[in-house]
């Protein structure tokens, strides 16, 4: 199979000294199907002996030898307007000094954190000055002379188009010459070791109730501060200069804490994601966003708003890492920010926004330029009074076809610009003509394949039957188009254990009939006629079948399974049937039956280059050239080897479901409402995508669920609503600051009716010759979901140390640039981030914590490349919550109103005794309980007297007929409504065993797999920053 799916990711394709040139990117083509580090010694971490601290692990250990160079560390926030904008890139994106290091990344284990860190290098009274400075400076806490922005704007809703950006303003955090800051990220893969925090205050961050902030509330429209411009889409607080100091190092041993009580670090003193997405919800919620210029930042993916279309794609569709792009390559290099583009071309549009139109042309099709092949859409220029136009992404002069001439008005624009959505809209559809198809054949509706794994354990379990049940009401569900009466799509059923069972299901038969196929290594189809049926025509029959199924094999006693040649034999009657679809396999346990794909429980934990790899690039090629998906629903009770049962569906577009140690009473809801969601689910089938261009810059790149044969053709078997593709650019000459950045997305794919339809999504982006506008115009979130997935693909190729060094090192490359190139003048170490990227390091720090990218030999394979797997095709508004969770105070609803509680940071120093906390990330949900929780509120929630009476063997809550309990499951629905997958809750204790696994989800805290706290990350990045700047 060709690997272009996984072509080197450019972040990482530069070659440099110091870290084993990354020639083709991180690795060579072929490597692509080894999940090579998932656990290799390499990159399996070994916890240093208690006292021993090493010194190549960047935040906990012994502080370099002598004061970094003198200064501070600052905030600067450049005000964050709506103004021009586009995604960044960087050639070379790590041509900076690598990290020296060649150690293996180390973790304390979870019982040393009683070791001081640190030899006593700061001296207490330095540390309390700091502190007192710091308590001194209010930031964030909104005192006197500093207003947060969103105060200034919500009073009067601003238009979102304003382009005219306030001056910059900074925010700073300074670290003072003498203060020591933890050592750089010499072995990123240890990060933080151990955290600096003095022995007492070392748990996880920093004790201390935080008081609740009055201000927080205001945000009705008061006068700005002194020093102010109000700013509408300013995301975070505007801090006038402020200085933000804190100890780069903390107090190390014992020793220090004798004496006055130490003040430590105030963790509101950093910027706080709460508190950017709270400012832009309270700036931009609740309003309309109108696409009307080119380059506007929108809103954050966590603020709700309506989208009006109006010339540029919606950021549901698209969005970028900056939405203004630098206009050389040297610049973007410079700059190191990677210019991408998250594409999700068939996302979910709420009832109150418009649908797409579609577009038809009849015969001739689509109006395409005749040099570059772009559609016609809204960056074309209209000439010689509308005779002619010219293309805004290669300027060729076209001829209009003579069907599709207008007159133009006095300004030169047609005059049925509003009339056509392909001239006055971002997105739309057009209907594709035979030469779009398949053989030049109009192509038949898809079909939906289930094939359920009959073998004795999921017989026994009692799955088989669910399934069967569940599939007799599901399948009056299938989707269809909303003019149409029933859908068009039709089913077919097959089982296996080690052999296949095919079911002839026609309408005319009065029983199903069953035909085997033993013959596993040459698979083919036993029937064509009667195999794939319209479920209204065949109900009787196929609800028989149902019916029989699990009784037919209740008396089996055979365990083992095939699984390679179930996609094969799905594979083969789709393309006999000429049409594609989606293989439903429902599926159990490491396929160890004798049969092409027959896997291994592997030791070593690596994928090597085996026959059985061959196997599946094969069957993943062919799946992909047939319009054929795989979605995989497994239930593992032991190592299934993820990462190469995956393979097939992740290259497809399919969707991966594991429920782990399935319980039919616990799991069958998460299970039943997955299978429910997957099959109603809008998707295009036998896709292909082109991103194109305008002059000066291309794609280069591409991440997700997808599968290339050449270096421009994005092919997915299937693409639905969830799935984002992850684009990334580059320069090829230099960018015009007049005509911007244009993208063109356009995906050709066949419908659920069976119409062959082009979805086209362009978006304008700004350029710049000055780096502060790249900056000012960043989007985190966007950022975030790059570096993911970049990092992802990567460590198939590269060291798992390597890979986590670059984040690091592009991090302080992005921030050092800012600070040398945009800041305003201020002390050396000062660290100054751009207000736009304020929150980039606490994210940056959680995608280091991920359970991929720490290599810790208690984390099973299979969790690994599951993980991996479902972050490569996920859009931003999922990676933002997978790595930042969502954490409410349950305790503080108000039952009058409508609002959810706002939440807090996910962090042990939120939580209180008294306090019912709701945890969740898109995969999992919590709901922790205070050992002094309200017992009216346990009462109302659980129905019974006290805290000790809850059973946390529960997965749901109780229907009680009662004001807060109706309120939570209301919660609980609407978070559940916004995520692709559903999140099965776990009730949480505190001070009990399972809460161990509640707190790998406080992000901000240090993680029991030795990953950094924020409060040290920000250091380490600082310490970074600081060596890039000397």
């Amino acid at each position: 199979m060709s690997q272009q799916g996984y072509v080197a990711a450019p972040p990482y394709s530069q070659s440099q000294p110091g870290i084993g040139g990354f020639s083709a990117g991180f690795g060579s083509p072929n490597s692509s199907l080894h999940y090579g580090h998932y656990g290799d010694s390499n990159s399996s971490c070994s916890a240093p002996q208690p006292g021993v601290s090493k010194s190549t692990v960047p935040f906990g250990s012994s502080a370099p030898v002598g004061p970094p160079p003198p200064g501070t560390h600052q905030f600067s926030q450049t005000n964050f307007q709506n103004g021009p904008s586009t995604p960044g890139q960087q050639p070379h994106r790590f041509q900076g000094p690598p990290p020296p290091s060649n150690t293996g990344p180390s973790y304390p284990s979870y019982s040393h954190q009683s070791q001081p860190a640190y030899p006593n290098t700061a001296s207490a009274s330095s540390t309390t000055q700091l502190a007192t400075q710091l308590n001194s400076m209010q930031i964030n806490s909104y005192g006197p002379g500093t207003t947060p922005s969103s105060r200034v704007s919500s009073g009067h809703p601003a238009p979102f188009q304003g382009p005219q950006l306030p001056p910059p303003t900074q925010q700073q955090i300074a670290l003072p010459p003498g203060s020591q800051v933890p050592p750089p990220a010499n072995n990123v893969n240890g990060l933080c070791a151990q955290s600096s925090l003095p022995p007492m205050a070392r748990q996880d961050g920093i004790p201390g109730p935080v008081p609740p902030n009055p201000n927080l509330q205001q945000l009705s429209g008061q006068p700005p501060g002194p020093g102010y411009h109000p700013q509408q889409a300013n995301y975070g607080p505007q801090m006038a200069g402020s200085q933000l100091s804190y100890p780069g190092a903390f107090p190390g041993g014992p020793a220090q804490l004798v004496g006055p009580q130490q003040k430590k670090l105030d963790p509101d003193s950093i910027p706080s994601p709460i508190q950017v997405i709270e400012n832009d919800k309270a700036s931009k919620g609740g309003q309309i966003y109108a696409t009307n210029m080119r380059g506007q930042v929108p809103p954050l993916v966590t603020t709700d708003c309506v989208i009006q279309d109006q010339g540029h794609a919606s950021p549901r569709y698209i969005r970028c890492t900056t939405y203004c792009f630098p206009s050389s390559s040297d610049m973007a290099k410079q700059a190191r920010i990677p210019l991408a583009a998250v594409i999700q071309p068939f996302a979910v549009v709420p009832p109150n926004e418009t649908p797409l139109y579609v577009v038809n042309h009849g015969e001739t099709g689509p109006i395409r330029c005749n040099r570059c092949k772009a559609y016609m859409c809204p960056f074309m220029q209209f000439i010689e009074g509308g005779r002619r136009y010219q293309c805004g992404f290669c300027n060729c002069i076209n001829d209009v076809p003579p069907f599709f001439f207008q007159h133009l008005d006095h300004i030169g624009r047609r005059v049925d610009h509003y009339e056509r959505p392909e001239l006055s809209l971002g997105s739309y559809e057009y209907l594709a003509t035979l030469d779009y198809c398949r053989n030049n054949k109009p192509p038949k509706p898809p079909a939906y394949i289930f094939m359920i794994d009959v073998s004795y354990r999921n017989i026994n379990s009692g799955l088989v039957k669910l399934i069967c049940d569940e599939l007799k009401t599901l399948l009056d569900k299938l989707p269809r188009e909303e003019q149409e009466e029933s859908s068009a799509i039709r089913v077919g059923f097959v089982t296996y254990n080690k052999v296949l069972h095919f079911f002839n299901v026609k309408s005319s038969l009065a029983q199903p009939q069953m035909m085997v196929v033993s013959d596993v290594g040459e698979v083919f189809v036993p029937l064509l006629d009667g195999f794939l049926v319209n479920f209204q025509e065949s109900r009787s029959v196929v609800i028989n079948l149902l019916d029989q199924i699990p009784e037919m094999f209740a008396d089996t006693n055979e365990s083992e399974t095939i699984f390679a040649p179930v996609i094969q034999a799905g594979m083969e009657a789709l393309k006999a049937a000429e049409c594609a679809g989606k293989l439903f396999i429902f599926h159990s346990s490491l396929p160890t039956a004798e049969a092409p794909g027959k896997l291994r429980n592997r030791d070593d934990k690596k994928l090597l280059n085996t026959d059985k790899e061959k196997v599946f690039s094969t069957l993943t090629r062919d799946c992909v050239a047939n319009g054929c998906c795989v979605n995989l629903f497994l239930f593992p009770n032991q190592y299934v080897d993820v990462a190469s049962m995956g393979l097939v569906t992740m290259y497809t577009g399919g969707t991966l479901y594991k429920y782990n140690n399935f319980q039919l009473d616990a799991d069958s809801p998460q299970f039943l409402t997955d299978l429910r969601k997957d099959v109603g689910k809008k998707t295009g089938f036998d896709a292909i995508m082109r991103v194109r261009t305008s002059t000066g810059f291309r794609a280069t790149d591409f991440f997700g669920a997808i599968y290339m044969n050449n270096t421009t053709d994005v092919e997915m078997a299937a693409v639905d609503c969830d799935k984002a593709v992850t684009v990334e650019f580059k320069h090829d000459d230099k960018l015009n600051e007049d005509s911007g950045a244009l993208i063109q997305c356009a995906v050709l794919y066949t419908s659920i009716s069976g119409q062959r339809r082009l979805r086209i999504h362009n978006i304008g982006l700004n350029c710049s010759s000055q780096l502060a506008d790249v900056y000012k115009t960043c989007e985190t979130d966007a950022l975030i979901n790059f570096f993911a997935k970049s990092a992802f693909k990567a460590i198939l190729s590269q060291p798992l140390k390597t890979v986590r060094e670059i984040l690091v090192t592009q991090t302080a490359h992005m921030l050092a640039c800012y600070r040398k190139n945009c800041a305003g003048p201020s002390a050396v170490s000062q660290l100054i981030l751009p207000d736009a990227m304020k929150v980039l390091p606490v994210y940056m720090n959680c995608l280091l914590k991920s359970c991929v990218l720490v290599g810790r030999p208690e984390i099973p394979t299979d969790e690994r490349a599951y993980h991996r797997q479902l972050v490569l095709s996920m859009g931003v508004a999922d990676t933002q919550l997978f790595f930042y969770p969502q954490l409410l105070p349950l305790h503080s609803l108000d039952l009058k109103s409508d609002t959810v509680p706002a939440a807090v940071r996910c962090s042990e120093e939120r939580l209180s005794d008294g306090g019912v906390f709701l945890l969740a990330n898109g995969l999992s949900m919590f709901l922790w309980l205070g050992v002094s929780a309200p017992p009216e509120l346990i009462q109302g929630l659980f129905n019974v007297p006290s805290f000790a009476h809850i059973s946390t063997e529960a997965t749901s809550l109780p229907d009680l007929d009662n004001p807060f309990s109706k309120k939570l499951k209301s919660i609980l629905q609407h978070i559940q409504s916004q995520k692709p997958y559903t999140m099965k809750l776990m009730i949480v204790k505190q001070r009990e065993q399972p809460e161990m696994l509640f707190r790998q989800f406080l992000v901000e805290d240090k993680s029991i797999y030795g990953g950094a706290s924020y409060v040290d990350f920000l250091c380490c990045v600082h310490k970074e920053i600081c060596q890039l700047l000397s």
